[in-house]
């Protein structure tokens, strides 16, 4: 089982230096998030490579800055709009393959879009397979403030999509939302390949692993219990934490916790 931090969570250094940062404090796993074109392609790529190969880590997944186009872009019925995200995110899928990264993290369409399910479900399948074509699993992450923050629209991509419907489970975004995350295990089962972590309280709902109170032995049980074997990803906004050091504490203390329940 992979566990490990998200670049985002060292926000706003560069790439390279949040990769850096990571790599120093021993983290072996990693998500990258792109926050520019320029993170996305080379030369940066082969430099978050080379810092990868010294320090023996694994990308696990990437996340591209341009999540809040994607309404006006993949899923609008605009052909050159669509046609120019597609070039982008397939330059996107050849980054994650220099890097290894298998999971490439989809928004999607903003709540206030006026795509239809049926457009989003084509949309998605587009990219999808686009993805496979090099190897990459496109997943579905649960955001408050998309259409897929409502478990019932992922329960449909499930249905409508089969195979080809994976899933991101955002704890954080989960009680953004106002679901439970556990309903999303229940019902999204085996389909769900990664996982970004985050503790949280009745205040606060996005915290370091250990300061809130959610139950995460509870959380590997039961995602274990359907067959995952994606990684687990701390995700935390730089001003929820202090020094980049409990970025490493969230990921032991999760690891720990892992280790009790397998």
């Amino acid at each position: 089982m992979k566990i490990g931090v998200s670049t985002a969570s060292l926000y706003p250094l560069h790439l390279e230096d949040a990769f850096s940062e990571l790599a120093k404090l021993g983290i072996k796993n990693a998500e990258v998030f792109a926050n520019s074109m320029t993170e996305g392609g080379e030369p940066c790529v082969s430099l978050v490579s080379k810092i990868q190969q010294r320090y023996g880590m694994t990308v696990t997944s990437f996340h591209p800055f341009s999540s809040p186009m994607e309404s006006v872009f993949l899923f609008s019925d605009y052909d050159r709009r669509i046609d120019e995200m597609m070039t982008m995110y397939r330059g996107f899928f050849e980054s994650m393959n220099t890097l290894g990264a298998k999971i490439f993290v989809l928004h999607g369409a903003i709540l206030s879009s006026k795509c239809s399910p049926e457009h989003y479900c084509r949309q998605y399948r587009l990219l999808a397979e686009a993805g496979r074509e090099y190897g990459i699993t496109v997943a579905q992450e649960n955001v408050c403030y998309c259409m897929s923050g409502r478990l019932e629209f992922l329960e449909m991509m499930k249905r409508e999509l089969g195979e080809l419907a994976r899933f991101v489970l955002d704890l954080k975004q989960a009680r953004r939302s106002g679901e439970d995350p556990f309903n999303y295990i229940t019902s999204l089962g085996n389909s769900i390949v990664h996982c970004h972590v985050s503790d949280g309280n009745d205040k606060h709902d996005c915290l370091p692993v250990g300061d809130g109170c959610f139950d995460f032995p509870r959380l590997v049980r039961e995602l274990s219990g359907v067959g995952f074997d994606g990684a687990y990803i701390i995700e935390l906004y730089r001003n929820n934490y202090n020094g980049f050091d409990t970025l490493k504490e969230s990921a032991d203390r999760l690891a720990e916790i892992v280790c009790s329940q397998m």
